[in-house]
């Protein structure tokens, strides 16, 4: 006989957290899984050092594994975050100059400092990052008809300028073949060692999950936030620093994954609304599936090779974007 407590909302929810744990799980394992090497389940308690499968284990698929998760909840929580302080819900890192800004600084690292840290580019490209978030704010800013269409489509015209200077820049430096190298997000090269600075990602992440009330607040407008007794500047500027740090960090280590913050919380909104605090674990934990499921899909479309993820979420993105903004245009107003 089924317990009365499933059916309640505690009880329901309970259930749903625990499916969608498990699927990420599932997805993890099958993560693991895949590649050229034949990996066996038993390695996994094997001792022996010196064994290449387990070392495959351990040091290739876990981290890979590992980067895509902290990488896909990232970007989808920066997404929200920033569709929040816009007010936009077409608005992500890719659509508004932010990833773009972040390749340009990573672009000038490699040009004129290379022997630098990678910290050190890590922080370059998030100051580049948030001048260039905080040029779209002040352009948006001075829009006075925000509808729908005009807000991304102002994001997309600034991000394409952007992508035009790095791709001048690189091509008078002979740096075009590096420029795609990290400006399309790529998980075939994360290793134990190269994939730690996302967890700085992961951090930031955190904290703007503590404080999603109030960037639920700020999405409300400027006055609304004054009136209720916050800083309404303050939140936006702690909302430039989470996403240009968190985007710095992706595309330093990984390269750039488009789509991400824009899909996920779009989807995660049709269900629970525009409540930040009651959604964004739900968009980490998407995000997280979605770029994992991407990178499945590259991986074994044509294996032994495998497709960039930025590409595959590239494609699919770009469709499941189609299909909102055509679901939005029919819905009555």
């Amino acid at each position: 006989m089924p317990s009365p407590h499933k059916h309640t909302p505690a009880g329901r929810m309970a259930l749903a957290w625990t499916g969608a744990l498990v699927a990420l799980f599932a997805l993890a394992l099958w993560s693991l899984a895949v590649g050229v090497s034949d990996v066996s389940w038993n390695t996994l308690w094997s001792r022996h050092e010196d064994d290449m499968v387990a070392q495959v284990l351990m040091y290739a698929r876990v981290p890979r594994t590992l980067a895509l998760m902290l990488a896909g909840s990232a970007m989808a929580v920066a997404g929200l975050l920033m569709q929040m302080l816009a007010r936009n819900h077409f608005v992500e890192p890719s659509t508004m100059g932010t990833v773009e800004s972040a390749t340009l600084g990573m672009l000038v690292c490699m040009l004129w400092a290379p022997q630098w840290s990678v910290l050190a580019k890590m922080g370059v490209s998030a100051v580049t990052a948030m001048a260039g978030t905080a040029l779209f704010m002040a352009v948006l800013s001075r829009i006075r008809l925000r509808s729908a269409w005009i807000v991304p489509l102002v994001g997309l015209i600034l991000a394409g300028v952007l992508e035009a200077a790095a791709t001048f820049l690189a091509y008078q430096y002979d740096m075009l073949q590096s420029l795609r190298a990290f400006s399309n997000g790529d998980f075939s090269v994360v290793v134990e060692g190269r994939y730690e600075l996302l967890w700085l990602s992961l951090g930031v992440t955190v904290l703007a999950c503590l404080a999603a009330d109030r960037f639920t607040v700020a999405g409300l407008g400027e006055s609304f936030a004054t009136n209720l007794g916050l800083n309404y500047k303050r939140l936006v500027l702690q909302g430039l620093i989470v996403v240009s740090v968190v985007t710095a960090c992706i595309v330093v280590t990984v390269g750039a994954s488009p789509f991400v913050g824009l899909i996920v919380p779009n989807v995660v909104r049709l269900v629970l609304g525009d409540n930040v605090r009651r959604s964004v674990l739900w968009v980490a934990l998407a995000g997280a599936a979605l770029t994992l499921l991407c990178d499945l899909f590259g991986r074994l479309v044509i294996a032994p090779y495998e497709v960039p993820v930025g590409t595959v979420m590239g494609v699919v993105g770009s469709a499941l974007f189609l299909v909102i903004l055509l679901r939005r245009r029919a819905r009555p107003e």
